[in-house]
């Protein structure tokens, strides 16, 4: 009792800490929002990833990552679906857009970025999937480079050889300890990959169980200055709508969580052209994966599914 009379003592103060440094903001339409605030699951969050901040307002507001993050009841596993950015979908109208058929990663752009952006996103997500989100969270993908870094760096295991657009960097097969500039490089690429972006998808995915698997690894309890900055480059590096749950009563219930019990989730799709422009449609509605997350059969859809699932 003493022991988790302390843990809970623990997680207030980096809660507190935390609700300090991080952003709050209603990245949810209404139309997309759960209407509950407990956390007895199963639970679904929408993580949004760009290399921007929120508050940039210049060009090129698109997404480069929609994650679809399902905690199964008992919140021990999760399952990270990766929408493909250019999925054809119907954006409903929102911030002076009025409305129409588009690649998913422009309603970020139509909504204005931030906030606004995040909403008509979540409207789309939300007519497209069923799905109602217990929270949002957007992370600038970039800002994670410091929080990597922090952490000592993280380890990928890389299954084909990827070289770089960017920097020209070779990534051989193998395991090994990447850096933060060296891991968001990695992540980027989908030029000259077997899946394309496919195969991106799946390296995003495996970089946030690094990033899990890491920190249970490190010594952060022990080194408080080190925390202070971990939670920092965190806190900076998000946007988060809790949906009226207290930071503190978040990471209690998902502290069971664990790099192990992640697995990767592809949206069911293949790419077509359409009036010569390069697309991704669902295969058969997505067979059955969204009434998976609406409900409580994911592990059910993921077993009879293996094509589209990965082990993390």
């Amino acid at each position: 009792m003493l022991l988790a009379a302390v843990a809970v003592v623990g997680l207030r103060v980096l809660a507190d800490r935390y609700e300090r440094t991080v952003t709050r903001e209603q990245l949810l339409d209404p139309s997309a929002r759960a209407d509950r605030t407990d956390l007895d699951g199963p639970l679904n969050y929408l993580l949004v990833g760009s290399d921007k901040r929120p508050d940039d307002v210049g060009p090129e507001q698109r997404t480069d990552t929609i994650l679809i993050v399902h905690v199964p009841a008992g919140l021990r596993e999760g399952y990270l679906v990766s929408v493909p950015r250019d999925l054809l979908v119907t954006i409903p109208p929102g911030n002076g857009w009025p409305g129409g058929e588009d690649k998913i990663n422009t309603a970020y752009e139509y909504g204005g970025g931030g906030q606004s952006g995040a909403q008509l996103l979540s409207a789309t997500l939300a007519r497209l999937t069923g799905v109602r989100f217990d929270g949002a969270a957007l992370v600038d993908f970039a800002g994670l480079r410091n929080v990597i870094d922090l952490l000592g760096g993280v380890n990928m295991c890389v299954r084909t050889e990827v070289r770089s657009i960017h920097t020209n960097r070779v990534f051989a097969p193998g395991c090994q300890r990447m850096d933060g500039a060296q891991a968001l490089d990695y992540v980027r690429q989908r030029y000259d990959l077997p899946g394309g972006d496919y195969d991106r998808q799946t390296h995003q995915q495996q970089l946030l169980g690094a990033m899990l698997e890491r920190a249970g690894e490190t010594r952060l309890r022990t080194d408080p200055v080190q925390l202070h900055r971990l939670i920092q480059a965190v806190g900076e590096s998000l946007t988060v709508d809790t949906n009226g749950v207290p930071v503190e009563d978040l990471l209690l219930a998902l502290r069971g969580l664990s790099a192990d019990g992640l697995r990767g989730v592809q949206v069911p799709s293949y790419p077509q052209t359409i009036d010569q422009v390069s697309y991704v449609v669902l295969d058969n509605g997505g067979e059955g994966l969204f009434e998976a997350v609406r409900g409580t059969r994911m592990a059910q859809w993921a077993g009879a599914h293996p094509r589209w699932v990965t082990h993390l």
